[in-house]
């Protein structure tokens, strides 16, 4: 009879090693506490509104392989929209167009640089040459080590190499108004994260991978569904093809531990559940929470994710009675946010005029010929102590200085959501903390963006988590196989 695997947590990671073992014959039992899946990637539906709303915009881009597998093998690669072209806006409303050339990589992105209008010849000079510098480093200099298996299967480098990227920035002549303009523009949307507070090793991964290296990589796909449409029928139909046993509203409240093996799981509901093998696919401090006290201070593994800091994701939506933004996107350079989507055009609707279908005080937001927004803004640590109110009145004040069509418009509904915990912090020598998926315990298995993947918390790092925990559990049954897909080549 075929091995029992329970997974606890239906997030991306936990779904990404459901769909590695259960296609090589394992018996899976999936446990997820809320009656959805996708984790922090999903939608919920909002009472008022009558429709699924995101939690906070998710994107890929094209470096993002193994989602990019994950989607295709779940049958919704097609939800999901490339943009050809990335729109940057700067407080005089003036915009620059980033689009790839046919000139092969680096040079790929050369023309829209040189093109954009919020930065100096000088500045753009700056940039070139530490741009340069990155590309050099990592072909090959005192910042890359001497080869060795790190714990996700991907570039590492050692401890004491991961220095400050403001450090770093400061040794390559970027001036503080390149920083906010440039580096910070790109990093703390890619890593929810300050340059300040940025380690050199995943600011060089995002421009490198993101970047520099493929003109593929650079390429930014949204889902034309909600977040949790990507989890809808194509999934369910999966999973019931591969006969995964889903528990909906199934919260562990413990992890119980015996000889340093797992032998079970409690529900919050009283039940007790027994398999073979289990992978816990939750947010780190949650699993501190699950296992006994004496297990985590007996194992620097999980004693260790105490250090892990992390920061806050805030999102506003909104829902005008007009369009007043006609492009697909924004990104907005000196802004409070960093991002702003047109839900409405190459979003979750064919187009401006077509209005999503939201009903409310006894009134569809938005109305015919309205328009619905979402403005991300990320390490937003500068909303702390602010209520909701406040927070959305200054992002629409922001938007009605940058769109002057927002200035005649009626707001018809805000809604702010913000995830205080949203990611891991990628501050220097993250990597210490970050666990590899095999545990001490010879049958647990952890999954979530925030273990070693050698990514930063993204959804493609939650879904090289699930496999890679897949990968782990496979050799420990003497079934060594490898299941990360390649990078762009």
């Amino acid at each position: 009879m075929a091995e029992r695997v329970l997974i606890i947590g239906g997030g991306l990671a936990g779904l990404a090693a459901a769909t590695a073992l259960a296609a090589r014959g394992f018996r899976l039992t999936l446990l997820e506490a809320r009656n959805r899946l996708g984790g922090r990637a999903s939608s919920f539906q909002d009472d008022a509104a009558e429709q699924l709303i995101d939690n906070c915009q998710h994107v890929s881009m094209g470096c993002c392989t193994n989602l990019a597998h994950f989607f295709r093998t779940i049958g919704v690669g097609d939800f999901m929209a490339a943009q050809p072209a990335l729109y940057f806006m700067t407080p005089d409303r003036r915009v620059s167009r980033f689009a790839a050339t046919d000139w092969p990589a680096p040079l790929h992105l050369a023309a829209s640089f040189l093109r954009a209008h919020f930065l100096s010849p000088l500045e753009k000079l700056r940039i070139a040459w530490g741009l340069w510098r990155l590309l050099r480093d990592s072909a090959g200099s005192p910042l890359t080590p001497a080869p060795s298996p790190p714990q996700g299967r991907g570039e590492s480098l050692p401890v004491d190499a991961d220095s400050p990227f403001a450090d770093w920035l400061a040794r390559h002549g970027q001036t503080p108004r390149i920083v906010a303009r440039f580096w910070g523009l790109v990093l703390v949307s890619a890593l929810n994260e300050t340059p300040d507070r940025i380690g050199l090793r995943y600011a060089r991964k995002v421009f490198l991978d993101g970047f520099l290296r493929h003109p593929r990589g650079f390429v930014v796909e949204i889902p034309k569904v909600p977040l949790g449409r990507l989890y809808g029928d194509e999934l369910q139909h999966w999973l019931n093809r591969h006969q995964v046993e889903v528990r909906w509203r199934t919260g562990v409240k413990r992890i119980l531990v015996e000889d340093e093996r797992v032998g079970g799981v409690e529900t919050r509901g009283g039940d007790s559940l027994v398999a073979e093998w289990y992978i816990v696919a939750v947010p780190d401090q949650r699993l501190l929470d699950l296992l006994p006290v004496g297990v985590v201070e007996r194992h620097a593994y999980f004693a260790n994710l105490k250090n892990l800091e992390h920061s806050p994701i805030t999102s506003v939506h909104l829902w005008w009675d007009r369009p007043v933004l006609t492009l697909p996107h924004l990104v907005i350079v000196d802004g409070i946010g960093q991002w702003i989507f047109n839900r409405h055009n190459g979003g979750q609707s064919p187009s401006p005029s077509t209005p999503l279908p939201l009903k409310g005080e006894g009134r569809s937001f938005p109305r015919a010929g309205g328009q619905y927004l979402q403005v991300v803004v990320s390490a937003a640590r500068q909303f702390r102590g602010l209520g909701h109110e406040e927070i959305g009145r200054r992002v629409v004040n922001e938007l009605r200085r940058l769109m002057p069509a927002a200035r005649a418009a009626q707001l018809q509904k805000c809604r702010v959501i913000t995830e205080n915990a949203a990611t891991f912090s990628a501050v220097p020598g993250v990597d210490r903390w970050r666990p590899a998926q095999s545990s001490p315990l010879h049958n647990l298995f952890v999954a979530g963006d925030w273990t070693a993947t050698d990514w930063p918390a993204t959804m493609e790092g939650a879904v090289r988590s699930g496999y890679l925990a897949a990968e782990a559990l496979l050799a420990r049954c003497g079934r060594p196989e490898n299941l990360l897909q390649a990078d762009l080549i």
